[in-house]
């Protein structure tokens, strides 16, 4: 079985919770990332002063997103990425598929576009609604894009030279994070892009992935030679048991974030829907009681 198999060298867990990186690539990342943070928390502290309040939950995700996209490129899971072909798939996965679904539940975009002021606010909104922007969220390129990265960086020897080359090695990080956002936006995402698709469409969109991304693990586990010299033969196919496993993992996660954004408008449709129908029992009730009223007093017309 593929989760017997052994690494190609040992995974210390001392190592994975101090090796923190400190090479220019991980410390520019991290400035990056903690800019990201301080303009996303004054973003919130804004709209607090204009008494107008911000879900905690969007932020804790948009936090937790950005922890997330440090611990894959600056701590000891990137020590071993160029090693240990297991931890890169786990760092890969962390970039593509958990961090961008937590990003993109944080709602950057709202909050952006309600911190800034009106006329800033017009701008994004021409940029959000521009055609190469409408272009680049669409579904089936978004689609064809994550597709695309994961299959062209797994199945050639991109992946390999990836591992000789640090500057190649730190561009593929940045491309798997935003293909990961272009992707998960459309899942998950509450931001108003151009192309906003329903829940049963994003259930959909979610289902096309699947059979392409167990197909890419399985070829992985079953590779007859290891997917680069750095590494073993068990290694290699232990990484496609990875990487084909919790690419199933996190589907059926976000399976379940859509579900239950789904229950949630339906509640808030329906409430909505009663409200109406409130005030339209109480407007009948107001004319029929000044009807009856002008039948017994017709001296008042």
């Amino acid at each position: 079985m593929w989760f017997a198999a052994a690494a190609s060298s040992p995974v210390r867990l001392g190592q994975l919770l101090t090796g923190w990186q400190h090479d220019a690539g991980s410390l520019t990342a991290l400035a990056v990332l903690a800019a990201l943070g301080a303009a996303y928390a004054a973003g919130v502290h804004r709209l607090a002063r204009r008494k107008r309040r911000w879900s905690p939950w969007r932020s804790a995700a948009f936090g937790a997103g950005l922890v997330l996209v440090e611990l894959a490129v600056g701590s000891g899971i990137a020590s071993y990425d160029d090693s240990v072909f297991t931890v890169h798939v786990v760092q890969h996965l962390l970039l593509m598929n958990a961090a961008p679904p937590l990003l993109a539940l944080g709602a950057p975009i709202t909050l952006l576009l309600q911190a800034t002021r009106r006329r800033t606010t017009s701008r994004l909104l021409r940029v959000l609604h521009s055609r190469p922007v409408e272009l680049l969220t669409h579904p089936l390129v978004a689609f064809g894009v994550a597709t695309a990265t994961m299959y062209a960086y797994f199945l050639t020897p991109l992946y390999g030279a990836s591992l000789r080359h640090p500057v190649l090695h730190d561009a593929t990080h940045l491309v798997f994070l935003l293909a990961g956002c272009l992707y998960w936006w459309l899942v998950v995402g509450l931001d108003p892009i151009p192309h906003r698709l329903g829940h049963a469409a994003r259930m959909g969109y979610l289902g096309l992935g699947i059979p392409l991304a167990s197909f890419l693990g399985v070829a992985i586990l079953n590779m007859a030679h290891p997917i680069a010299p750095e590494h073993t033969l068990a290694d290699t196919r232990a990484g496609g048991g990875v990487l084909w496993g919790f690419s199933e993992l996190f589907t059926v996660a976000a399976l379940a974030v859509i579900f239950l954004q789904w229950v949630r408008e339906e509640d808030r449709r329906a409430a909505r829907e009663d409200r109406r129908l409130d005030a339209v029992a109480a407007a009948e009730a107001v004319v029929a009681a000044a009807a009856e009223r002008l039948g017994e007093h017709p001296e008042e017309l």
